[in-house]
């Protein structure tokens, strides 16, 4: 086993095993790229001109509909997506829907990551839902960037006549067969994540789902709130209705923001999250960029922790673990798990992967820190008395370039509400 510390402050002293050699090349979870904000706006700003040129809006059954999916398509096409075209009828005229399916992973676990491509036929929707779309695009384009090789199948939608009732995905579900549906690990639905006065929202729908998004928001020390404006109307309904896990992320529409939203989300108190909902003025000027970037990223995360799943680190990296368990007191001191680093040269690295596996029953009132060998902390995860989900299992990704790699390093973690208790299963550190 490698060392073990449980340190409680004021405490007499700590017990210390022995460390054990790593272990080289061991699986571990692949961190999930950044996802360029700018490309993910330059894909708005085609969907925009797509509008412009095609009577100003993207709605279905209209040119501008079928141009938006056409654009998309190419890019998919080429960056070597199988793509399909799903025809269907509503409203007597033709809708489509676009299915892209990456190559490689387990047939019989799908992750689907999908929005509605289509705008009202009031403007051109560029946050509804070009936002989404264009977020999702360019997470399925960092997959073959990434020339990733998931663990489980994945596959990305683009779904037509949402605007008229969700029709669009309604008939994909359809004709799902229950073999078909039964392979389905997750839907996870992104309508709307660039709004201009923005909040943080979380679907609630599956909780594994869930705390996976609020993981990433309190990683990057983001509030979130539980999603309900939108609850049930949109793409990832029919999804739900026929028993697949779903979730997914929202930046809000006509409600008000309050002012308990505005202190903790910036923005402006009493105004709608997207004062251009469903009007001519969803233009690509219709968007927050730090909220678009956020949600983007926040995306990434979920499809690389929920969908690529475990691979082997670049360059056959070396991982460090320590899989003792430690108990974290309730509403207690802090406790430590240590894990010694030796036979590496220089310093730790820029993108230092820290895998964490803690069971506890409210891992909102848990704040989590690594600490290097100088004793300098970095913060993996606040508290949140919002976040009710349980237990932490994700992979946090630290700048350590500063800390000589070799020496100990500590997995810190304290509960700092009451009632809810929980233990560290197991951490390491991928060099």
């Amino acid at each position: 086993m490698v060392g073990l510390i449980v340190a409680i402050p004021g405490a007499a002293g700590a017990a210390t095993a022995a460390p054990a050699a790593p272990r080289s090349a061991a699986p571990t979870t692949a961190a999930a790229p950044d996802i360029p904000v700018a490309n993910v706006k330059a894909h708005l700003g085609q969907l925009q001109s797509i509008a412009t040129a095609n009577g100003g809006n993207r709605a279905h059954g209209r040119p501008g509909y079928r141009a938006s999916l056409d654009y998309i398509k190419g890019k998919l096409d080429a960056a070597g997506f199988t793509t399909t075209v799903q025809q269907f009828t509503t409203s007597g005229t033709t809708g489509y829907n676009l299915i892209a399916d990456w190559p490689g992973g387990d047939p019989n676990q799908i992750l689907m990551t999908g929005a509605h491509l289509d705008s009202v036929s009031a403007g051109p929707g560029i946050n509804d839902n070009g936002s989404g779309s264009a977020a999702v695009l360019e997470n399925a384009l960092a997959v073959a960037r990434a020339a990733a090789k998931p663990a489980k199948h994945l596959r990305f939608g683009w779904w037509g006549a949402e605007e008229l009732g969700m029709r669009g995905s309604q008939y994909y579900v359809s004709k799902l067969t229950a073999t078909e549906r039964a392979k389905f690990s997750g839907y996870l639905n992104f309508d709307m994540v660039g709004s201009p006065n923005p909040g943080y929202f979380v679907y609630d729908d599956d909780r594994t789902i869930e705390g996976v998004f609020k993981d990433y928001y309190a990683s990057v020390n983001i509030p979130t709130e539980i999603e309900t404006e939108g609850d049930g109307r949109s793409d990832h309904a029919p999804f739900k209705n026929a028993g697949i896990a779903v979730g997914g992320l929202f930046s809000g529409a006509d409600y008000t923001k309050t002012a308990a939203q505005a202190q903790k989300w910036g923005g402006t108190a009493g105004q709608p999250f997207d004062r251009c909902y469903h009007r001519s003025c969803d233009t690509s000027s219709n968007i927050n960029d730090t909220a678009l970037d956020r949600n983007s990223d926040a995306i990434a995360h979920a499809v690389w922790t929920l969908g690529v799943g475990s691979t082997t680190p670049p360059g056959g990296g070396t991982v460090f673990e320590n899989t003792d368990d430690v108990q974290i007191p309730d509403a207690g001191a802090a406790v430590t798990s240590s894990v010694t680093v030796s036979g590496r040269t220089g310093n730790a690295p820029s993108a230092l992967q820290v895998g964490v596996d803690i069971k506890h029953t409210y891992r909102g009132d848990l704040a989590i820190d690594l600490v290097g060998p100088s004793g300098r902390a970095y913060r993996l995860k606040n508290s949140s008395g919002s976040d009710s989900a349980a237990n932490v299992i994700t992979t946090y990704t630290v700048d350590a370039s500063a800390e000589t790699a070799n020496g100990t390093w500590q997995l810190r973690v304290q509960d700092l509400g009451p009632q809810d208790t929980g233990y560290i299963d197991s951490w390491k550190l991928t060099f």
